[in-house]
């Protein structure tokens, strides 16, 4: 019965609020990811930006508007990651807020004297536990440049990874995948990379990945999708547990 009803409504919404054809080629142009898939998938990521639209709120902040073809090219970013997961893995945040461009939030830390210092960290993105997402419309607007970057993609992998707790690039992984692989294989990627950046060596990911396994969980994914050829070739393990985890049939499949 809850299956019937939850088919009736997302068929309400899909009739009701429709993507249209011109406003769906503008997201196909902005997300490269999405123009790789096949004509099916398409269809599906379509549906599912859909009903991500009407369940989440797209608040552009500092006297900044977005219009219906700009809200559609970010919902097709975001749902990219859950294409074969469901919306129900960005349960439990309701907000999508975004800033024209970079953004500075008002923070302080304190130090073991008591004293406060303001943190003046500029951002392009962050996600927030049990709160929203929040984007830099300029950087969803460079997905791609330079390559590997979609700031959506990264953000959003980190909610997906906030599902069993802090960013700690641990998400909960599926039946059927073992934690000491994703562990042996993520930490293994991670020291690889550490030794290489040492040395001065080129780096197959960008270097912000080394700031924590939660960055390197979401930055890791931001190369899965958008340079899938990429990451197969250079870091061919950690390539295959990301498929896993997507459930996304892996290159060698293809």
């Amino acid at each position: 019965m809850l299956n019937r009803l939850r088919a009736w409504r997302e068929r309400r919404i899909l009739s009701r609020r429709p993507i249209g054809e011109s406003d769906w080629q503008a997201a196909l142009a902005a997300c490269a990811p999405a123009r790789r898939l096949t004509a099916s998938d398409q269809a599906r990521l379509r549906t599912l930006a859909t009903l991500f639209l009407h369940e989440k709120s797209v608040e552009p902040v500092r006297g900044f508007n977005l219009s219906r073809t700009d809200c559609v090219v970010l919902a097709t970013h975001a749902c990219i990651p859950v294409l074969n997961l469901g919306l129900s893995w960005y349960r439990d945040w309701h907000a999508l807020v975004v800033y024209p461009d970079l953004f500075i939030p008002k923070r302080s830390e304190t130090d073991h004297a008591g004293v406060v210092h303001p943190r003046h960290e500029v951002l392009a993105g962050e996600a927030w536990s049990q709160g929203p997402v929040i984007l830099s419309w300029q950087e969803v607007q460079s997905a791609g440049q330079p390559p590997g970057h979609n700031v959506a993609i990264h953000e959003m992998a980190h909610k997906l990874d906030m599902l069993n707790g802090e960013a700690n690039g641990y998400p909960p992984l599926h039946a059927g995948m073992r934690t000491t692989d994703w562990s042996r294989v993520l930490t293994g990627a991670w020291g690889r990379l550490q030794g290489q950046r040492q040395i001065g060596g080129p780096l197959p990911l960008d270097d912000y990945a080394l700031t924590s396994p939660g960055e390197f969980f979401a930055v890791a994914s931001e190369t899965f999708f958008e340079q899938p050829e990429h990451l197969y070739r250079h870091l061919p393990a950690l390539y295959r547990q990301l498929a896993l985890f997507y459930r996304q049939r892996p290159l060698a499949d293809v």
